[in-house]
């Protein structure tokens, strides 16, 4: 073995250099086209995207364990994905202009409806289907409602309401 290739066999321990066919480590400036696009698409449109793809995918699941087989449950997927994506891209465009109620109650209007209607698809009642959709649809109603007031400062219109430390720094009004 010659002096070059007993160091460049010492020097490689531990190491993956380039001469044996591995690539290049991406320098830390370039980022991958996935982490660009995160960047530059935002959370309120990947998120409804996301949540309506995974919806659609349980919708599949539950109408086909309902007895509806092949090409009709992915139908029910797809329509479900399409529909719910819509209306979540509308509810998400629109959360900043709205009050925190008023947002809170719309998420939990389109939670409820969706899981009801899927409910519906294995089979139940319609008064059994609307009474789990209410449920569920009142469970979002609370747990965004707890969520958007735990994050008042992030709110669009400033804090529901002050603290009590911070209206005693207002001097009352004058009466006359």
């Amino acid at each position: 073995m010659d002096q070059h290739a007993h160091h460049r066999a010492a020097r490689s321990h531990g190491t993956v250099e380039t001469e044996h066919g591995a690539t290049r480590a991406r320098p830390a400036e370039q980022p991958s086209r996935l982490a660009a696009l995160a960047e530059r698409v935002p959370a309120t449109v990947s998120l409804p995207i996301i949540t309506a793809l995974a919806f659609g995918c349980f919708t599949i699941f539950r109408a086909h364990s309902g007895g509806i087989k092949g090409g009709q449950a992915v139908l029910y997927g797809l329509a479900a994905a399409v529909v719910t994506g819509a209306l979540g891209l509308v509810v998400a465009h629109f959360q900043s202009s709205m009050l925190t109620e008023t947002r809170a109650l719309a998420y939990g209007a389109l939670f409820g409806g969706a899981v009801g209607w899927n409910y519906s698809l294995g089979g139940e009642s319609v008064l059994s289907s609307v009474g789990f959709g209410l449920g569920m649809g009142a469970a979002m109603f609370v747990t965004a409602l707890y969520i958007f007031r735990g994050h008042r400062v992030r709110e669009p219109h400033g804090e529901h309401r002050p603290h009590k430390e911070r209206r005693s720094r207002h001097l009352p009004m004058p009466t006359h």
